[in-house]
């Protein structure tokens, strides 16, 4: 073992003229703030195997920890990855490590780590953790050529053993032996970077070490990795450590509870204005901000009112805000067009997504679709915003019946309406402009009301996920009544 005080603190080490040099780097602790890879464990366990089988690597960690300190590191990981995977189809945790993963990965990369790492030309990522959890992120935000780690016993009917295939977990003299395969005797790394003891094998055959200390650093922003991550998977909102893990579950029954109240409100028939202060006595916070439309006297047409899509519960929060009922059209055709305008024109207002059906949560808007402005003069943009501490209302997979009941578990659901000022008719269809010009107007007002800098036609969806695909049948439903949008 290479003695600690043999290699130089990482931010000694300079990034200048590294482009056609090579380096090899530990994933946690070095690339990443957090030395624990148990969130990602609990990721994986989660969302690929429900929530009995992450309650049981939760209990878990007190006996990993236990061998962590007392026994070694490979059975500490051996025991974790066990109880995470075991079990499991390959297929769903792959489809975790590029969906979810991403997001907390790409929020806790060690800055002085990613200074000196995407300096080099040729990279490689060494890591205890499999190989499968950590490769998409490593090769798609850090720029990764190559990631080499502990790689999964998969049976015959393509499920993980739960045992980790031949050479072992990668740590120690196993990481050494790694890196020594992968580039062979005569072009060893460059540069070796690490931050525990069972890095320093691997980092003591490269021509230069760094160990990366643990002064308290922020992480890098997200939008200066190598790539954006959009469109991101899961149902937790927040970094699952072990104290927020418990602390979630703990909270989930009286949450189910709360939840399953909050629900039915809706079914009650309360009048529409006292939706509201039904609201405040269950927790729930509806901010409204602008000067909605007032009812449309009779003869006239209905308003046509525009909104982002947050989660399935925005038509519902809107006609509370209103303090009316209000229809809810999802519409992708021209014959849902025609329901439109028919309700309209019979003096009902009516709430679209131009989105589409899919619910987006990340900090863009989904490109618009142009028909909403060729139905009305009559449109009032509006602006949602879901806040959620605890889970996500909407997910990329699983039954979309229970969306509501997934937000309305967060201890204070908020959500802020705002309407903003009808189009004059100069900026509507009527006025002269086109659809594509309407609806590029609508989306540019709605994104500065919430603070985004860039429209969803210029971002560039990332690695793997992609949302799921938008209801093709219209259909009105009632604004007080729990439904999909």
């Amino acid at each position: 073992m290479v003695p600690r005080r043999f290699f130089k603190p990482i931010e000694q080490c300079t990034s200048e003229g590294r482009s056609r040099q090579t380096v090899a780097a530990d994933l946690d602790g070095t690339l990443l703030l957090s030395r624990s890879a148990f969130p990602y464990y609990l990721l994986v366990a989660l969302e690929a195997g429900g929530p009995l089988r992450a309650v049981a690597l939760l209990l878990s960690v007190p006996l990993v920890y236990l061998t962590y300190v007392a026994v070694s590191e490979p059975l500490a990981v051996r025991a974790l990855l066990y109880v995470a995977v075991a079990g499991l189809r390959v297929s769903d945790v792959e489809a975790v490590a590029r969906s979810v993963l991403p997001r907390f990965y790409a929020g806790d990369v060690h800055p002085e780590g990613w200074r000196v790492f995407r300096s080099f030309g040729r990279r490689c990522v060494v890591t205890a953790s499999p190989r499968v959890m950590a490769e998409p992120f490593a090769r798609a935000f850090l720029g990764a050529d190559k990631v080499v780690g502990t790689e999964l016993e998969v049976g015959e009917d393509g499920r993980a053993t739960g045992f980790v295939a031949e050479p072992g977990v990668l740590v120690g003299e196993h990481k050494r032996r790694a890196v020594v395969r992968e580039f062979g005797d005569g072009a060893l790394p460059d540069v070796g970077m690490g931050d525990r003891e069972s890095d320093f094998d691997f980092m003591s055959i490269c021509k230069e070490g760094y160990i990366v200390t643990r002064q308290k650093y922020r992480a890098v922003p997200m939008e200066q990795l190598r790539s954006r991550v959009i469109l991101h998977d899961g149902r937790l909102a927040r970094r699952p450590t072990a104290t927020n893990t418990l602390l979630t579950f703990l909270w989930m029954p009286l949450g189910f509870a709360l939840a399953f109240l909050r629900v039915r409100l809706h079914l009650l028939p309360l009048p529409a204005r006292a939706v509201s202060y039904a609201y405040k006595l269950m927790g729930i916070k509806l901010q409204v901000r602008g000067h909605p439309p007032p009812l449309s006297r009779k003869g006239r047409p209905g308003v046509l009112f525009v909104c982002n899509h947050r989660t399935t519960l925005d038509h519902v929060m809107v006609a509370a805000a209103l303090g009316r009922k209000v229809t809810c059209v999802m519409y992708s055709r021209e014959t849902d067009a025609t329901i439109v305008r028919r309700l309209l024109d019979d003096g009902g207002d009516v709430i679209v997504f131009p989105e589409g059906g899919a619910p987006c949560r990340e900090p863009f808007l989904l490109r618009f679709d142009t028909l909403f402005a060729e139905i009305s003069d009559r449109i009032v943009p509006v602006a949602i915003d879901a806040r959620e501490s605890m889970f996500h209302g909407s997910n990329g997979r699983g039954d979309r019946s229970l969306y509501p009941y997934f937000f309305f578990m967060n201890p204070c659901p908020t959500y802020e309406v705002t309407f903003l000022s009808q189009l004059p008719r100069e900026l509507t269809c009527g006025g002269g402009r086109s659809p594509v010009e309407v609806a590029n107007y609508v989306q540019k007002v709605l994104a500065a009301q919430l603070g985004l800098s860039a429209p969803a036609s210029r971002v560039r969806t990332s690695t793997g996920y992609s949302p799921s695909p938008a209801p093709r049948a219209a259909r009105a439903v009632s604004p007080l009544k729990e439904g999909r949008s």
